[in-house]
């Protein structure tokens, strides 16, 4: 009897689970709320009108094609393990025998009132557009009546999304400043980090080349300092101090979707499920979790990053062991390979580690847009790098 396969989300876990399955011949369902994926670690080039949004999506046809493979455009809305079954937003109710849950994750906003209500978000395609529309409507408006703080954005958070976010902004500015006959030096681009540094994913030498660069280009770095609340225009600091900008954009953490907590899944204090070495959940062996997701512990004991390299490990792993419980072979253990951390500062440069070798500025920048390709070859092979490679790079 065929054993039914559920995939839930198709980020970078769930893409890499079904496109292993399909060359596996191992027939699953794929639910996911859209028709397509989208390049979630590319969503800065989307916010900074580096090319249009269609370019950083592809179509689930277009990876996904065998006869084996089902589709379902939908919405999860619980997971009820007991009787093994997914509800959606649709009414149905699915059935599983193995359920792979890579559903991604959703903004933390670590209890600042006001912060949820009152900045924008780097989470989706439709949230990276409204962020660049945002900055242009508020540059048009400086233009209608003068008032400066239509031209100051604050960026909450100096990790990887927010840094990126930051110089593909400070490489937007000369191009609308021109358009809008706006002088460049009236921008306030300003981030806001609570830790000591920015890119704690980086080594120390080479965040010092990262903040060099981007003051250079015109940012304003604020290390040490919380944001405590954030009101309509407003983001206020400690010590009574407060900036007034048009734009705010929160990029200061992630947890995981709240589908896992409402299951009852062991999770940590970012909502994700713990999973052990094969990449099942502790709760439950018919549940593999994966990317934002899951709880994995790497080799030091420290949970692993929310990444999309390691999410796109995960999806390999997965794959072969839902293979090797309906085969009643040997499960393979999860074993975490970082590859290095890139990180864009413009459409030009860029700074971290390739294989534990640094990296900085054109060769950094050169590194980050190879990586793109080596995604799009490993996602559908060289079909969708002919197709996609000439839009994100």
């Amino acid at each position: 009897m065929t054993q039914k396969v559920l995939i839930l989300g198709a980020g970078y876990a769930g893409m890499m689970t079904a496109s292993r399955l399909e060359r596996l011949s191992t027939e699953f369902t794929l639910i996911n709320k859209n028709p397509y994926h989208y390049f979630t670690t590319l969503l800065h080039e989307v916010a900074g009108g580096r090319s249009t949004p269609s370019n950083y999506s592809v179509p689930l046809t277009d990876v996904l094609d065998k006869p084996t493979t089902h589709i379902s455009i939908d919405e999860v809305t619980s997971i009820n393990r007991r009787e093994r079954t997914v509800q959606l937003r649709s009414g149905q109710n699915e059935p599983y025998d193995f359920l792979v849950i890579t559903v991604g994750s959703v903004p933390e906003y670590f209890g600042i009132p006001g912060l949820a209500e009152n900045s924008l978000v780097l989470n989706t395609l439709d949230s990276a557009t409204r962020i660049h529309q945002h900055f242009e409507e508020q540059m048009e408006a400086y233009t209608q009546d003068g008032d400066m703080r239509h031209l100051r954005i604050v960026v909450g958070g100096g990790g990887l999304t927010g840094i990126e976010l930051l110089g593909e902004l400070l490489d937007l500015i000369p191009e609308l400043c021109a358009r809008y006959g706006i002088t460049e030096q009236k921008i306030d681009l300003q981030t806001i980090e609570a830790a000591s540094e920015i890119l704690p994913q980086i080594p120390n030498r080479l965040r010092s080349k990262a903040v060099g660069l981007l003051t250079q280009k015109g940012a304003t770095l604020h290390v040490n300092t919380r944001i405590t609340e954030v009101t309509a225009g407003c983001v206020h600091l400690g010590d009574n101090q407060m900036i007034e900008a048009g734009t705010i954009i929160w990029t200061g953490g992630v947890r995981a979707n709240p589908l896992l907590t409402d299951a009852g899944f062991t999770a940590d204090r970012r909502g994700r499920a713990k999973v052990n070495q094969f990449l099942q959940s502790v709760d439950d062996h018919h549940v593999f979790v994966g990317g934002d997701s899951a709880w994995c512990d790497g080799e030091n004991g420290t949970p692993l990053p929310p990444t999309a390299q390691m999410a796109s490990q995960m999806g390999h792993v997965i794959a072969d062991n839902v293979v090797a419980l309906i085969s009643g072979n040997a499960m393979t253990t999860f074993r975490a390979r970082s590859l290095g951390t890139l990180a864009s500062l413009g459409r030009e440069v860029g700074v971290g580690t390739v294989l534990g070798v640094p990296v900085h500025g054109v060769i950094g920048g050169l590194f980050k847009e190879s990586s793109k390709l080596k995604y799009l070859w490993e996602l559908g092979g060289i079909r969708l790098v002919e197709k996609k490679a000439n839009q994100v790079i």
